[in-house]
């Protein structure tokens, strides 16, 4: 039975005194949560109800509160999972049931920070090693600003009168994260938080309200009840021979590949390093499949798109299935920027469960049995470049010129590489390449993508080398390139250049060159304009200034209807882009258009818009 607090008398120590120390602050705080009790490591067993962003369910929490080890499983509606540190390795469990480590990005040090929380190493003599900053006293209590050894800074509020810590924000990825605790009861000899808020930042839709449902106090448990268990589930269905291979259609550098949803299909669904198993709002429909939940989706652009969760019992792409899969429902490419309506993706999911070879150069992909990899074919498949995890992108070591980078491999990328912004106002990459364009070059979940696009002098993935690829330097304030827990995300424009074998259980990319890669490949668009498909044409969405589509009078609004005296109706939106990279520099190319309903014609004379070497 829960024992509601009373706040804590006068004797409680005026942490929010201008002398008091940030030592004398966790003292009050070990005070308040532990009574007359001395620290002693115990395992607790934390049950919360949870409520937020159309979804009910549950958190379990198991902890160790003398190294702060924890294993926490959640299940929100139709979705289940897990996240887990053991002191040493991170993992999580997606809602298909894949466990996979996690060393890339902050996922390591943000282990390491809910560790020391949960140990309460700040209650240490010497603060369990932490650097403690004080930013003063608020309204909310004292403010102080902490960077546990091997974790990332985050900061925290405790309460003047109580001591309790009331506010915790950390930055997750490229997401801030706002908790508040309240309602504070004793339990199994410790004061915990009755209620739990989590504020992301997207307003009342996505908050998230967790509520203390039990707490068991049990002797400690071993390291290994929370280190890392098996990997992908055998959820899926091959041909006897361990292995199929079916074509896929280039289009705006994506992947897309026929599938069948329950049966019923084909959809094109894009192949994404990048993303999740999903199904777009139509296939939902087509197939009367019900959404659960409304969570918010980030991606490349600066706005945020809505999400929920759908069941699928069978989803089959050639000759391999697989069974029972937790989806998202999520409209991440609209019909007017890919040129026809997506069915779905292929994601993490897939190349979780199978080594996949992505062969540009023939148009196919191989999805292989993990079992029946051997030697003999990896030694084939080209050099071998090791990636980590980061959430569930491989991140490889590389560089940006000679400046280290971690880059994310991100087949769903249509660029070659984008720079972070972090990264780009750290390496002062601007002045480093100032021959670039400001144009939008990318259109994904959360909208357009604008970056300044330049040539960097190489790329490296591992040992392999890629010389003056075309590079957009992120400009936005918000989304996933303002992340400062990666360098750049490579795309499938630069990875069109290799066959490309992904096996995801040695966490390892082969990349065996292509003879004579396409003929856009490495060559930024020569018209200066962004182009998505409308009713009779194609809309002009931006205008890149100083290019050739500003010169010849284009402007944002213009719908084009043929290209160089071919009808727009004859031209798919794909080739049409690709025209535009490829045209040769200096010929004149009429573009017919409407303006207002009125037509016009004019001569785009294309050019080379990077000049940077």
């Amino acid at each position: 039975m829960f024992l509601p607090l009373l706040l804590a008398s006068a004797a409680t120590p005026a942490i929010c005194a201008a002398d008091a120390p940030p030592a004398a602050v966790f003292a009050a705080n070990q005070a308040q949560v532990l009574g007359r009790g001395e620290p002693k490591a115990v395992t607790l067993v934390v049950r919360r109800t949870y409520v937020g962003q159309g979804l009910t369910g549950e958190f379990a929490t198991t902890l160790d509160t003398g190294t702060g080890a924890f294993v926490e499983r959640y299940s929100l509606g139709p979705s289940t999972g897990a996240g887990a540190y053991d002191g040493h390795t991170t993992w999580m469990q997606d809602p298909t049931g894949a466990v996979t480590p996690q060393a890339g990005g902050d996922r390591p040090a943000l282990s390491v920070n809910q560790a020391y929380r949960n140990a309460d190493l700040w209650w240490r003599p010497d603060g369990g090693g932490a650097s403690v900053q004080s930013l003063g006293v608020e309204p909310e209590g004292r403010h102080l600003k902490i960077t546990p050894v091997g974790g990332k800074p985050f900061e925290a509020w405790f309460d003047c009168a109580s001591a309790h810590l009331v506010r915790m924000r950390e930055v997750q990825g490229f997401t801030t994260f706002d908790y508040r605790y309240g309602d504070f009861v004793r339990d199994q000899g410790r004061a915990l938080p009755g209620t739990v808020t989590i504020d992301d930042g997207g307003g009342e839709g996505s908050r998230q309200v967790l509520t203390l449902a039990s707490v068991a106090r049990e002797p400690t448990r071993p390291a290994s009840a929370y280190a890392l268990t098996a990997g992908a589930p055998k959820d899926w269905i091959l041909p006897p021979e361990g292995r199929v291979t079916v074509p896929f259609r280039l289009a705006n550098n994506h992947i897309f590949v026929d599938a069948k949803v329950d049966g019923r299909g084909p959809f094109p669904f894009l192949v994404d390093t990048g993303g999740h198993g999903i199904l777009t709002s139509p296939t939902v429909a087509a197939l009367d499949l019900k959404s659960v939940g409304d969570m918010p989706s980030g991606g490349a652009g600066e706005a945020r798109a809505s999400s929920g969760y759908v069941k699928v019992g069978r989803l089959e792409v050639g000759g391999m299935a697989m069974t029972g899969q937790t989806m998202l429902k999520l409209d991440f490419s609209p019909k007017p920027v890919e040129g026809f309506q997506v069915g779905g993706m292929l994601g993490f999911e897939m190349f979780r469960r199978f080594v996949t070879v992505i062969d540009y150069e023939r148009g196919e992909m191989t999805l292989i049995d993990p079992a029946g990899f051997g030697e003999a074919e990896r030694g084939r498949a080209g050099v071998a470049v090791p990636f980590r995890f980061y959430d569930h992108l491989p991140q490889v070591d590389g560089l940006v010129g000679d400046a280290p980078a971690r880059l994310d491999i991100d087949t769903g990328s249509r660029s070659e590489v984008t720079l972070t912004r972090p990264f780009v106002e750290r390496a002062r990459l601007r002045e480093a390449y100032p021959g670039g364009v400001t144009a939008v070059d990318g259109w994904g979940v959360g909208g357009p993508a604008r970056s300044y696009v330049t040539r960097v002098r190489s790329l490296n993935l591992g040992p392999v080398k890629v010389d003056t690829p075309v590079a957009g330097l992120a400009t936005q304030s918000k989304g996933v390139f303002t992340d400062e827990n990666f360098e750049g995300n490579v795309g499938s424009g630069l990875l069109k250049r290799f066959v490309v074998t992904f096996d995801y259980d040695r966490q390892i990319m082969y990349l065996r060159p292509i003879a004579s890669p396409g003929a856009d490949v490495g060559v930024f668009d020569r018209c200066g304009c962004w182009l998505n498909l409308a009713d009779h044409g194609f809309e002009i969405k931006d205008v890149a200034t100083g290019g050739p589509a500003e010169a010849a009078g284009l402007k944002v609004g213009d719908v084009v209807t043929a290209i160089d005296n071919r009808p727009a109706s004859a031209v798919s939106l794909s080739d049409a882009r690709a025209f535009f990279r490829t045209a040769p520099v200096g010929r004149p190319v009429k573009v017919d258009y409407l303006r207002a309903g009125a037509p016009a014609s004019v001569a785009v004379t294309p050019r080379d818009q990077l000049t940077a070497r």
